[in-house]
């Protein structure tokens, strides 16, 4: 705002010169108004996404952290086309998948493994080393003996780079369909050798061996993304002091806190000249409590690694906060303790004092902790110059030790749910038609399920000879499959039974039954094939875990009467026929004796096999019903009956049932269904037996019953029972 105003102001007064003075004075105030907050260190990055861009930094990595990489090899989208549906009649689908190969470099320094992966902020990678979609890993830790990747040297076909000491991970045709069809945003939780701590002997490996003994306290990672090292140094230094001390042995880098046991106590001072009353000199300088940082941005790790801040607690400086950006892995309570170090520290900081002594121990020199006569507490020496008169040294007052910290917490995270993919449960069946389907082609359906929601779907496969076929794959949802639990009798499917039930165990917790009504019933809700009958229910409970009551059974729907009749057995597969159910082409497989479905899914260790049950269910024509006998003057019996038409469930008044089959074609027959005594064959549902035929009957076969079949293009019904002859 002010560099607009300024400007304008400058411009009208001084021209184009005036304009840029302005302009320049407005900039100045504007970062001075609205400069933010505080903040030294490194930045830290929060919405850090993988990267390809030539030039940059690769860091090293110590501890434990969540790193984006950097892309350094990648193919071009490998495109995959698959046809879904079609055959006789059907429309067929045309669907395309997306993959791609990439190499990411991860860390300049040594890994020892790789843990979760994000993409786009979900799991692509789980903590056990499972991936979420298709696709394959390879991980190079980084040493100096990589060999060449064989996928990156065929793509190249020349010269190859094995990147050593670098880590970085290959993915191998890596399904993008959950990412728009593009490599996604990546972030890597990475685990360096040392993956419970970190050393400034790791980040400052010249130094002298001193340095490995100071753990920075409560970092359980770090990153270092390159720049002069004593940047990175500055940084620590504001949350971890250290001394860095020139000898002859080197670089040396320790903490405040390191010492000789026990801890000397300076001689009594020559002079005091230069020097106050310990006490006085605190008074005076104050504790520096509002230059100091009470705030620390850190890597949470109990929050994915997403950055988090902590505060010390007290009393709040004036103005705006400092805050300390550290590229950290730390929990909400190890960085909470941490800022309240700092506080601690800040209060004692300013309390220093010079001590001038006759002699000194050649212990004691520039960074030791000494005692000073009569004084309680630590005092670090600053510095010591020699003096004609003695040896004059800088003391600055060490803080003492911090008591407990309350507890905190990182707050509430959500983090992507870590589903393992488990194993694919796999039903493969033949269901009755339906009435927007070809009638000469068998309605083919798989019902693939799983114990675990991390199931994604499995690629399914005909068997042939030996040999297995892809012919697609199921759909992601996991169907509603089960078992039944107690054995259940047989019914009748004319009427609606209220207090008819059955159980059914499921494989899954998350798995469910609804519930509906009559007016459901009716619109087609809640159909479940038991074996080979389709039923329909009206209420469903759980009874457990995995246990299921469903309840207002309407047995034998379309066309099943016979299996509703026989009854049930327990252990028979059930299966709700819902959208979840993947339909199957039967051009690509055979709705034969022996047909085997197998699917291969990411919990898969092997193929899992599907035989076809319920074979001819869909082309099988329905029994008829409603026989009726009308009995003439003379003693003539005429039967009568109603035909049905396959996947015609919808009886419309004053118009006639499709006959769906190529003719309309009948057998009456005469004793058992398997081996008659006598068969007629009709063309027309109306059959005459005379008084003197029915005599023939029962004096040349005896007693037994009448009964008719449809007969249709690919099979017969089941027998319809019309009278019986004593």
């Amino acid at each position: 705002m002010a560099t607009l105003v300024l400007t304008t102001i400058g411009t009208a007064v001084g021209g184009p010169i005036g304009g840029a003075i302005g302009a320049l004075i407005g900039q100045q105030v504007d970062q001075a108004i609205f400069r933010p907050g505080g903040r030294e260190g490194p930045r830290l990055k929060e919405l850090t996404v993988t990267t390809s861009s030539y030039g940059q930094p690769i860091p090293r990595n110590f501890g434990r952290m969540r790193v984006a990489g950097t892309v350094i090899w990648s193919t071009e989208l490998i495109e995959s086309k698959n046809r879904e549906g079609g055959g006789k009649g059907r429309p067929s689908t045309t669907t395309y998948s997306y993959s791609a190969s990439f190499a990411v470099a991860l860390s300049s320094t040594p890994l020892d493994r790789i843990g979760r992966i994000w993409a786009d902020g979900n799991l692509l990678r789980g903590a056990n080393g499972d991936l979420k979609v298709e696709g394959a890993m390879r991980f190079y830790p980084g040493t100096g003996d990589h060999a060449v990747d064989p996928l990156i040297a065929a793509d190249r076909s020349g010269p190859t780079p094995a990147f050593r000491d670098c880590a970085y991970v290959v993915f191998e045709n890596l399904q993008l369909g959950d990412f728009g069809n593009r490599i996604p945003a990546l972030n890597f939780e990475v685990f360096a050798q040392e993956d419970a701590s970190v050393s400034l002997g790791q980040l400052v490996p010249a130094a002298a061996a001193s340095a490995g003994d100071l753990q920075l306290q409560n970092a359980r990672g770090f990153s270092d993304e390159g720049g002069a090292i004593g940047s990175s140094l500055g940084a620590i230094d504001r949350v971890f002091p250290i001394k860095c001390i020139a000898t002859s042995r080197g670089l040396e880098i320790a903490p405040y806190t390191a010492s000789i046991a026990p801890i000397k106590t300076l001689p009594p001072q020559l002079s005091t000249r230069g020097s106050d009353n310990v006490e006085e000199r605190h008074k005076r300088r104050g504790s520096g409590l509002g230059t100091e940082p009470l705030a620390l941005r850190y890597y949470d790790e109990q929050r994915d690694y997403q950055p988090g801040v902590q505060r010390a607690l007290g009393q709040r400086p004036e103005g705006r906060e400092a805050m300390v950006d550290l590229p950290a892995t730390m929990t909400a309570q190890g960085a909470r303790q941490l800022a309240n170090s700092n506080a601690h520290r800040a209060r004692w900081k300013g309390e220093q004092v010079v001590w001038r002594v006759g002699e000194l121990d050649p212990q004691i020199g520039a960074g030791s902790v000494v005692r000073l006569p009569g004084t309680n507490g630590r005092w670090l020496v600053k510095s010591w110059e020699w003096f004609d008169q003695g040896i004059e040294l800088g003391l600055e007052r060490l803080a003492p030790e911090l008591g407990a910290v309350a507890a905190t917490d990182s707050g509430t995270a959500n983090a992507p749910d870590d589903l393992e993919a488990t194993p694919t449960l796999l039903e493969f069946t033949e269901l009755p038609a339906e009435d927007s389907v070809n009638p000469n082609a068998a309605t083919l359906f798989a019902a693939a399920t799983s114990e675990g929601a991390g199931w994604r779907g499995a690629a399914l496969f005909v068997e042939r000879a030996g040999s297995l076929s892809s012919i697609g794959s199921t759909r992601a949802a996991r169907a509603v499959a089960g078992h039944l639990a107690e054995p259940l009798a047989g019914a009748s499917s004319l009427l609606l039974q209220p207090d008819a039930r059955l159980e059914i165990d499921l494989p899954a917790d998350d798995l469910a039954f609804a519930s509906t009504d009559v007016t459901g019933l009716a619109m087609g809700a809640n159909r479940l094939l038991l074996g080979g009958e389709v039923l329909q229910f009206m209420k469903a409970s759980a009874d457990g875990p995995r246990r299921w009551t469903l309840s207002g059974l309407l047995r034998g729907r379309a066309g099943t009467e016979d299996a509703a009749s026989i009854g049930h057995s327990a252990g028979e597969a059930a299966v709700l026929l819902d959208e979840r159910l993947t339909a199957i082409d039967p051009a690509q497989v055979p709705p034969a004796q022996g047909t085997r479905l197998a699917a291969i899914g990411r919990g898969d260790p092997d193929a899992v096999f599907a035989s076809l049950r319920n074979i001819g269910l869909s082309r099988r024509p329905l029994m008829p019903v409603a026989p009726r006998l009308s009995i003439d003057v003379d003693d003539t019996w005429e039967l009568c009956w109603t035909r049905r038409a396959r996947g015609q469930w919808l009886w419309p008044e004053a118009s006639e049932v499709p006959l769906v089959e190529e003719r309309q074609s009948y057998t009456v027959g005469y004793g058992p269904c398997e081996m008659p005594f006598a068969t007629w064959s009709l063309d027309s549902p109306r059959f005459l037996l005379s008084l003197p035929e029915r005599a023939a009957l029962l004096t040349e076969f005896g007693p037994s019953s009448l009964w008719v079949r449809q007969i249709g293009t690919f099979g017969q019904s089941t027998p319809l029972f019309l009278r019986s002859i004593s």
